[in-house]
């Protein structure tokens, strides 16, 4: 039980040391992921498409 107290405790001094963004940046940078994410998606979609084209041509 010990070990628990103790490692409850210092996990709780190394997070009063971590340095968290603030709203503006989190909000900018969640942005920036979803664009991204979206980016990609458009863009793996549009391969699968094209090559499934390709494929229906060669069958």
């Amino acid at each position: 039980m010990n070990k628990l107290v103790n490692y409850l405790k210092g996990s709780r001094e190394e997070l009063a040391k971590v340095s968290w963004p603030n709203r503006e940046t989190t909000v900018s940078h969640t942005v920036m992921v979803i664009g991204i994410s979206i980016a990609v998606a458009l863009f793996l979609g549009a391969v699968d498409y094209v090559l499934n084209k390709v494929l229906e041509v060669l069958i």
